[in-house]
């Protein structure tokens, strides 16, 4: 989204208007469907996996192979992109956003034929509450299954229930992260739907927030992991030490040791 979208909508903001047409607010329309149902999808099967390996010891318990996942990840980029395709087959459609500056599922069609109501109803089931409702059971489970095996862990094997317990509130944080940054987003579009025209309709910057709210949600997931994942701080570190060192092309290589080594 950060790459292939905001670009375009900052462009958009500076320009005061929606900038290239309707070709260009479909393009991003697709794109925002594409990435927004993957998030959701991906954090629902997240907790899913985490469920049915917590509370399980590390050689007996339930195990992924990275196979398996690469096929749940095509799964669900593919399901993805079939919801994102379905608005260019003509059910359902793309349309500005409120405030004139971003494209999206064009909520407020959804009284305007039964094409589009029956897509926005499905895409509302499908893609946002059936999701959230497996993400907060998933980790009701979890957290259920970490109380009755609290004390099995801390007796038999207690780093790995640390480490366990630590990925889980990972987790935790990304997907109540997530929910919390759309939520807004979905209610109001569930406003727009039903009140359309008239003076019942919402001013252009109040329907502005809960967008930048919901797309800020791209943001914080780098500093969730940078807090709970040592190997990505250590690939950050690393980074900088290649940055650092591209910057400086007179300076000694980055495998030199001493003073020099310390320096780079």
């Amino acid at each position: 989204m950060a790459l292939s979208m905001y670009p375009l909508s900052i462009a958009s903001f500076f320009n005061h208007a929606w900038i290239g047409g309707n070709s260009s607010c479909l393009y991003y329309g697709l794109m925002g469907m594409i990435f927004s149902t993957a998030s959701i999808m991906t954090l629902a099967v997240m907790g899913l996996v985490r469920y049915l390996v917590t509370g399980n010891p590390p050689k007996t318990g339930n195990k992924f192979q990275r196979r398996t996942i690469t096929m749940v990840i095509s799964v669900i980029w593919l399901y993805s992109g079939l919801w994102a395709v379905f608005p260019l087959l003509g059910w359902g459609g793309y349309g500005p956003e409120p405030f004139g500056v971003a494209c999206s599922v064009d909520w407020a069609s959804y009284q305007d034929s039964l094409s589009r109501s029956t897509f926005i109803m499905s895409l509302s089931i499908l893609c946002t509450f059936i999701p959230c409702l497996v993400i907060l059971f998933s980790y009701f489970g979890i957290a259920w299954k970490l109380h009755k095996a609290y004390q099995a862990i801390q007796s038999s094997d207690f780093n790995y229930g640390h480490i366990e317990r630590k990925v889980t509130l990972m987790a935790v944080l990304i997907s109540s992260g997530f929910i919390v940054a759309w939520s807004p987003y979905v209610v109001l579009s569930f406003w727009s739907m039903f009140h359309t025209k008239g003076k019942d309709s919402l001013a252009p910057v109040v329907s502005l927030l809960p967008c930048l709210f919901a797309k800020g949600s791209t943001a914080y997931n780098p500093f969730i992991y940078y807090i709970f994942r040592r190997t990505f701080r250590r690939e950050l570190r690393q980074l900088q030490v290649l940055i650092c060192c591209s910057e400086q092309p007179d300076s000694p290589s980055c495998g030199e040791t001493g003073e020099e080594g310390r320096q780079c």
